[in-house]
């Protein structure tokens, strides 16, 4: 792959990172004076989640111990999508809420990662999340995860939810009492073609996440359907920064250039913002991590 920096002006160069022009952002609520960074998310687990899974199954090195709140330290961000893992958090949320509730901005997984079986066939942690929005106003939504199944099979449902239930959970955000919340969702690129947009059409922001390194050279392609089959919706990319699908480090060009597309998108306004991936990666040492901090602390001082 050809090695992309994250610096365009009219072609691709290797200047320092203070050389980027401004972008403009189909962000909800901006100010004058928001910046870039104001767009980024952190995803937040908890440490050691990604490590647990059986033998540790994307062969991750070292441990992590980082939680979500130090990520976002860490990063220089300050909005995150706090999401359930096998191993937690569990109900009640109050602990971790507590971590977190100085951060602009929180939205919370009413349905978690794909291997919480208590989430599917219509089971969700909503009640949960709507009392944590009565308590923290930084709450501002539930996310699904990993809602879709990996494979679509002809006749049969791959959503982890029925339409009914997704429609009650959308209503019951919208309509809670103290502010509107808004309804996320994980959608990953090699699901772009499965017979979905009824769920879609539910969800008021659509997350794009590429799964496997090896189909980031597909990003151009990816984001034009996309936007195709998102019309009027928030959207915002994920940025992993280990190669979770293919179960090895992602390679600094592949890094580099999933940046830079990104970046591209965000000055388009086909995004409006990214969500990184995440505080269970960021303390065992990859390069990865490292040159995306300095892309945060760089990029985002740059204002819409």
């Amino acid at each position: 792959m050809k090695r992309r920096t994250f610096i365009r002006n009219t072609t691709v160069s290797s200047i320092a990172l203070s050389g980027l022009t401004g972008a403009t952002i189909l962000s909800t609520g901006c100010s004058s004076n928001s910046k870039l960074k104001d767009n980024f998310w952190l995803w937040g687990q908890n440490p050691g989640s990604h490590h647990g899974t059986i033998d540790n199954h994307y062969n991750l090195p070292g441990e992590n111990l980082m939680d979500a709140r130090e990520g976002c330290d860490f990063f220089g961000i300050d909005k995150c999508c706090r999401v359930a893992m096998t191993a937690g958090p569990f109900p009640p949320f109050d602990e971790e809420a507590e971590k977190i509730k100085d951060l602009r901005e929180v939205v919370w997984s009413s349905v978690g990662a794909g291997g919480i079986k208590q989430h599917s066939n219509d089971q969700s942690d909503l009640d949960e999340v709507l009392r944590m929005a009565e308590i923290y106003p930084n709450i501002s939504g539930a996310i699904l995860d990993d809602f879709f199944l990996s494979v679509e099979a002809a006749g049969k449902s791959n959503a982890r939810h029925s339409l009914e239930s997704i429609t009650n959970m959308r209503d019951r955000l919208h309509n809670f009492k103290k502010r509107r919340l808004d309804l996320w969702m994980v959608w990953y690129t090699y699901q772009l073609d499965f017979n979905v947009s009824d769920y879609i059409k539910l969800c008021d922001v659509i997350t794009l996440w590429t799964w496997k390194g090896s189909d980031l050279v597909n990003l151009d392609s990816n984001i034009q359907k996309f936007v195709e089959k998102t019309p009027g919706k928030r959207r915002l990319a994920g940025c992993y920064m280990w190669n979770y699908g293919e179960r090895k480090p992602l390679t600094m060009d592949q890094m580099k250039y999933q940046l830079d597309k990104y970046y591209q998108w965000l000055k388009k306004g086909d995004i409006e913002g990214l969500i990184f991936c995440s505080n269970c990666i960021a303390d065992i040492g990859l390069e990865t991590v490292e040159y995306t901090r300095k892309w945060i602390a760089e990029v985002g001082k740059e204002k819409i």
